[in-house]
């Protein structure tokens, strides 16, 4: 299994390419990410959202179109993909797969779930490909993602917490939608700070 990490747009939101078995996952394809995404791909299968939020799914469309594969977006957060709500002139895409919370999958032989963490959107979800989980703006290096937006919900942010920290496996490697790759071992007391810092 490969996985290599491009920053993309202002925001240096992370797109990411997992190779495994000569099949290419791609997830979260930002702004301008299709020219890296044609440098470093060979057989795409899928592209894949955490969640709905224009820097993380901007080139969806371009992607998705230049190698006939499925987008697979959470549901609940279907509805960002096309409304362009803060106004950037972000290019609309309509999901092929409306993925219902912790739904699995199996893409060409890769098995992959789509663990529900609202809080941040709606319908932000971690992707789990074996070990490894594509947390998009849930949780970062040593902080967690914002729940001040419009369409955040501290409540739900709080509940997605409690969440993780019941897995009794606790060995993924996180790679989240900005910054620097972590740990979920390394990222518990950060978590756990972070659910009583939330007073509803």
């Amino acid at each position: 299994m490969d996985i290599k990490v491009q920053p993309m747009g202002d925001y240096q939101t992370n797109c990411y390419i997992v190779t495994i078995d000569d099949k290419d996952i791609i997830i979260d394809p930002g702004v301008d990410a299709a020219r890296w995404i044609k440098q470093n791909v060979t057989n795409p299968v899928a592209v894949l959202n955490t969640h709905g939020h224009f820097d993380h799914v901007w080139s969806n469309t371009e992607v998705k179109n230049e190698y006939n594969v499925k987008l697979y977006t959470p549901k609940d957060d279907c509805f960002l993909l096309t409304t362009d709500p803060y106004g950037l002139g972000m290019p609309s895409s309509i999901a092929d797969i409306e993925v219902e919370p912790d739904q699995e999958f199996e893409i060409a032989g890769v098995k992959i779930k789509f663990h529900h963490f609202p809080g941040h959107t709606p319908g932000c979800s971690a992707i789990q490909i074996n070990e490894h989980l594509f947390t998009g703006d849930f949780i970062f290096k040593g902080t967690i993602g914002r729940f001040d937006f419009p369409m955040s919900n501290a409540a739900q942010m709080k509940q997605s917490i409690n969440k993780i920290l019941s897995w009794e496996n606790t060995n993924f490697h996180i790679y989240p939608g900005h910054g620097d790759k972590t740990t979920l071992i390394a990222e518990l007391d950060s978590l756990a700070q972070w659910e009583r810092y939330i007073i509803l």
